[in-house]
């Protein structure tokens, strides 16, 4: 199993592209494998025959597991950089090939993953509350439960201690109710969120008019879509005091050394976040085809690796459900979120004018780590951003 991208652990084997016995390519897909960010294929490193797949569509596997065998060549064993197969005994002497591992090796190496929350493709360590007994402990990691799971388990114990006996009977009432499977994608999304909320968050808004916005879009073609606008103000915002998205570790900001700004796109089941790289750098206009193409690679859960995690920022663009305004939660490894609200037709004081005039005006919304930035910072990287939105143009 090969590294999929930076977080990863882990992937579950979805299905199985080439039978047994067949003789494949380099780099010819031969796996279909799932993680919490994309389905993706792994390859085979050499031209070769298939002669055993030790995975079953369905499981999890760590990676550096052996997914099965490939019977290739001495030239390409050589090639690769692989050990040499052990001496042939008798009567094997005259094979057209050789293994690329031997088989007691690779089944001795093959782990099958037991994930914490069963089908998550990336671990989540479950870690005890306050209060709690290791049997309690014990228990919780043996059924793949979190604390977070018995936020509403009223305990009996000693200053509200959840003991065993409460657990239990939590356990029992659960299987009276109707159950369903969680998805790789919603337990993810889930642990995820659950990460991020032991930090301090704090939310700040400001209403913005999005006429000037709206009519510079009009004259696109083709057509960013809103969020990319807010992405493309946050990641110029951010170029000019990186500060705000640094992250605290221990006594210590550490600064991003690139602005690559993720969006969220709503997938089956969960939420997908690509990034575009290095966002302060390219144009609005030519920011458009690459956004639109990781829009429906997303949707597909296909995203490439250069294009999930390490990003140092995310925007939402919560309008598109008709909300006005939302509280959405930074990513772990994130210090802000960016998001936006529908917009709508509202009367607005024209000082000109001397009267009220119709805009078209959103909320813009800023969550943050509380313990990196204060409401004041975190006010005027916002007033930043809402400047840049007036001036479309200049993106």
């Amino acid at each position: 199993m090969p590294q999929l991208g930076e977080s990863i652990a882990e992937a579950t084997v979805v299905n199985l592209l080439v039978p047994v016995g067949d003789m494949v390519r380099t780099d010819q897909d031969i796996i279909e494998v799932e993680t919490s960010k994309a389905t993706m294929n792994v390859a085979s490193p050499c031209p070769g025959r298939v002669e055993k797949f030790l995975v079953k569509p369905g499981e999890s596997y760590a990676v550096g597991a052996v997914l099965g065998y490939l019977e290739a060549s001495q030239e390409d064993a050589t090639r690769l950089g692989l050990d040499a197969p052990p001496p042939a005994k008798n009567g094997d002497e005259g094979n057209g090939g050789t293994s690329m591992t031997s088989k007691s090796a690779a089944e001795a190496s093959h782990k099958k993953v037991q994930p914490t929350v069963r089908g998550l493709p990336v671990p989540a360590n479950a870690t005890g509350a306050s209060y709690m007994s290791p049997r309690m402990k014990a228990r919780m990691v043996e059924l793949g439960l979190h604390a977070a799971d018995l936020a509403g388990l009223p305990g009996s114990g000693g200053a509200g201690r959840v003991t065993i006996q409460d657990f239990e009977k939590f356990i029992a009432n659960l299987e009276r109710h109707k159950l369903s499977q969680a998805s790789t994608m919603r337990v993810a999304v889930a642990d995820a969120m659950r990460r991020s909320w032991t930090r301090p968050l704090a939310t700040v808004a400001l209403p913005v008019c999005f006429d000037a916005l709206l009519q510079h879009r009009k004259t696109c073609t083709p057509r960013p879509g809103p969020a990319l606008y807010a992405l493309r103000a946050l990641a110029l915002a951010l170029a000019e005091n990186s500060a705000p998205a640094g992250r605290l570790i221990g006594n210590q900001i550490v600064h991003p050394s690139t602005i690559d700004v993720g969006f969220a796109v709503e997938a089956e089941e969960g939420v997908l976040v690509p990034v575009i790289r290095k966002a302060e750098r390219t144009p609005l206009k030519d920011l458009v085809p690459r956004y639109d193409e990781l829009v429906e690679l997303a949707r597909q859960r296909k995203l490439p690796l250069d294009a999930t995690g390490g990003s140092i920022a995310t925007v939402t663009n919560f309008g598109t459900f008709g909300l006005t305004w939302a509280t959405p939660i930074p990513l772990p490894e994130q210090t802000l979120v960016l998001g936006m609200g529908a917009a709508r037709r509202v009367p607005n004081w024209d000082e000109a004018k001397g009267q009220f005039v119709p805009v078209m005006e959103a909320n813009l919304t800023l969550s943050f780590d509380h313990r990196v930035l204060d409401g004041g910072a975190a006010g005027r990287l916002l007033a930043r951003i809402a400047q840049l939105l007036a001036k479309p143009e200049t993106l």
